[in-house]
């Protein structure tokens, strides 16, 4: 901005540091320094870089705000505009912030002292590094201080600053999804208290009111004015509602519809909503000792306006998760059978092949002079028909062993347990039992031949 013609612009700039921390600086020898400059200012000792952040009749009014005080013969000044040495140097130190900081936090932890530190900030020269803290009491850091003199070789100064300041250096994102104001254009911090909470009828949580620093978010103040102004117009919520079917007590409110909620003592939860000036009526009538019947006469009807929803993207209406869904049943499939072996014929059906027509079959366990258990061929013997082929028993005279028990015909497979399994080598067990014959004649023996 352009001074009128014969008007010296005004000799003062803004400087911004790091963090946001701007200081006013006198342009004593009448530089042409604009917004985003990088410039060499004064400092005690030596010199530190900035970047101008507002020139011209701006910086007055911005002096005034903050009720800076103009003393030219202390004045700081701006010594020149930076060189490329200069910017090496900063950025030098500012490569050193980060350790440095780290390393004064192992000290403090060692020297036990109940101390936070937040933030280090390297003069632009490299000779003097300011350690910011917070605290709750009073820390006694000399010995801190001559251990990290001792070990940077620098100047030390160290300031105590609060939570919010601290959130303000370190910056975030706050719950509204934004940059924290304090570090980006806050600059006053005001005392925020929880009557502005409840000016606003907002519920007294603390994890839902503070903010990063952990004190009470700032943008409570914000539109305070507006709800305290608001309230002005609204009745005495102390008082009770007098009527013909009891008394009402207050409940809750709605500031900018002008609504109020009241309930009967008697049935605390059925709320009735009345207008302001409707309260106000019946709370004027129970002055002169008039009650109403009921609040139920009075009683506002509130309209719930339903949303305008455009289906732009081809989806359902906005209710569609509040319906339930139908799930459908899954039939479980029938497994399919693997074992496709017919099913063995009564002992009744089979009929023995041979010279005895007629005769049955006995249903003992074969046992075979060449075949032996666990041998090759040995899969249990399918049951049902005799095969043509297979010769009938033998049986000897004498009434021996081998009378009861029917010799297997030399076919290369396995003697079949009473159960239809192949049997296992090992000695025999002394308690089996002898073949049965038919079913329904159990003493019957085969015919043989000579028998």
């Amino acid at each position: 901005m352009e001074a009128p013609a014969g008007q010296q612009p005004f000799d003062w700039v803004e400087i911004r540091f790091k963090n946001g921390r701007k200081e006013f600086y006198k342009n004593v020898d009448g530089l042409s320094l604009h917004m985003g400059d990088i410039v060499a200012v004064e400092t005690q000792p030596g010199h530190d870089i900035g970047q101008v952040s507002l020139t011209g009749e701006l910086v007055r009014l911005q002096m005034r705000k903050k009720k800076f005080r103009l003393q030219n013969d202390q004045a700081p000044k701006v010594y020149r505009k930076a060189t490329q040495k200069d910017i090496d140097i900063w950025t030098e130190a500012q490569g050193k912030e980060h350790e440095t900081m780290l390393k004064a936090r192992e000290i403090s932890a060692r020297l036990n002292l109940v101390m936070k530190i937040s933030d280090v900030e390297f003069q632009g020269d490299g000779s003097k590094a300011t350690f910011y803290y917070t605290a709750d009491d009073r820390v006694d850091f000399r010995q801190l201080i001559r251990e990290l003199a001792s070990m940077f070789r620098v100047r030390i100064e160290m300031r105590q600053i609060g939570a919010r300041q601290e959130a303000s250096r370190l910056g975030g994102i706050g719950s509204c999804g934004r940059e924290l104001c304090c570090s980006t254009w806050l600059t006053d911090f005001r005392s925020v208290n929880t009557s502005a909470a409840r000016y606003q009828q907002l519920s007294l949580n603390p994890t839902k009111l503070a903010g990063q620093c952990g004190k009470l978010k700032c943008c409570l103040n914000y539109e305070l004015d507006s709800y305290v102004e608001a309230l002005k117009s609204f009745p005495d919520t102390g008082k009770r509602l007098k009527t013909g079917k009891g008394e009402a007590m207050y409940m809750k409110m709605d500031i900018f519809k002008g609504m109020m909620w009241y309930a009967y003592v008697e049935e605390a939860m059925t709320w009735i909503a009345l207008d302001t000036s409707t309260v106000s009526e019946i709370q004027a009538k129970n002055a002169k000792g008039e009650i109403p019947a009921s609040l139920e006469e009075l009683m506002q009807d509130i309209e719930v306006e339903e949303p305008d929803y455009d289906n732009v993207v081809g989806q359902d209406d906005i209710n569609r998760f509040d319906r339930q869904r139908k799930t459908k049943s899954r039939r479980k499939k029938p497994k399919a059978k693997t074992n496709t072996a017919k099913p063995a014929a009564k002992a009744t059906d089979a009929k023995p092949v041979g010279d005895n027509k007629g005769s049955n079959k006995p249903t003992g366990n074969k046992q075979g002079g060449q075949n032996k258990p666990g041998g090759a061929g040995n899969k249990p013997k399918p049951k049902g028909r005799r095969p043509q082929n297979k010769r009938k028993p033998n049986t000897t005279d004498g009434g021996g062993a081998s009378a009861n028990k029917p010799q297997s015909a030399n076919t290369g497979q396995a003697p079949k347990a009473e159960n239809g399994a192949p049997r296992t080598g090992g000695k025999r067990p002394n308690n089996r039992r002898k073949p049965r014959g038919p079913k329904g004649n159990n003493n019957s023996k085969p015919k043989g031949g000579d028998a």
